[in-house]
């Protein structure tokens, strides 16, 4: 990159050296993109725009403008902005553009502003992170056939399967916590991009993301979910 303008979001920053950070963004243009700042990183959140250059993996980013007012998330929105920029960070790959997962990421983080007026906050919130999910796994390269299962049958309705990331379901004769039914895999056969979840796919989502977001992940687990999980217990214990 020569002088690029890129815009997009502070996704994570430490210190390097005394007055420079490495920055990790999230670009509309390059998905990704590391580089070192010497200046205050932006708060996340917010659009930036900053002007990139350099040939290695980290550029040097100069520049930099915030384009709006002062985000601030609170209660299961901050941990879901946490998790959100997690997720990027840990599986986006690095100079290659995702066009509709930054565009997906846009819009979740809008909608989390929004949080507060919904009249049922749980299940929007689980629709909104399955809807991002459903763009980062596709963009990643991971497509999932509803209606065939690892062996090229046709799924039936009556029998249990076994997610794996690198064959698919997997038909199985035992239960388990991770097994999934024909009835609820197909349930997601005539889902229309765009369109919202109904409960029935949001439920096998929330199970079937999981195994693929850990997958991909390897061994080390998000700290955004153990701290997510850490604070409902507190509030619960709380009560």
């Amino acid at each position: 990159m020569r002088n690029e303008v890129l815009h997009g979001y502070l996704i994570h920053h430490r210190k390097y050296r005394e007055r420079s950070h490495i920055v990790h963004l999230f670009t509309q243009e390059h998905g990704r993109v590391d580089g070192i700042l010497r200046q205050t990183p932006p708060p996340q959140y917010q659009p930036i725009t900053v002007q990139a250059s350099g040939k290695s993996e980290l550029k040097n980013f100069s520049k930099l403008e915030i384009l709006n007012q002062p985000i601030f998330f609170h209660g299961d929105a901050f941990f879901s902005g946490f998790y959100l920029n997690e997720i990027i960070l840990r599986l986006c790959p690095l100079e290659e553009a995702m066009v509709e997962t930054f565009a997906q990421y846009h819009q979740t983080l809008n909608q989390l502003q929004n949080m507060a007026t919904q009249a049922d906050q749980n299940a929007f919130l689980r629709q909104i992170l399955r809807q991002f999910e459903y763009a980062l796994i596709e963009e990643l390269g991971y497509p999932l056939d509803y209606s065939q299962d690892s062996m090229q049958n046709q799924i039936l309705s009556n029998q249990r399967y076994q997610f794996q990331l690198t064959d698919g379901f997997i038909p199985v004769s035992h239960t388990a916590s991770t097994v999934l039914t024909g009835e609820q895999i197909l349930c997601m056969q005539y889902y229309e991009k765009g369109m919202d979840f109904n409960l029935e796919q949001l439920q096998l989502l929330t199970k079937l993301y999981r195994q693929m977001i850990s997958a991909l992940l390897g061994d080390r687990p998000l700290k955004s979910r153990q701290l997510w999980i850490q604070n409902a217990q507190s509030k619960i214990a709380n009560r």
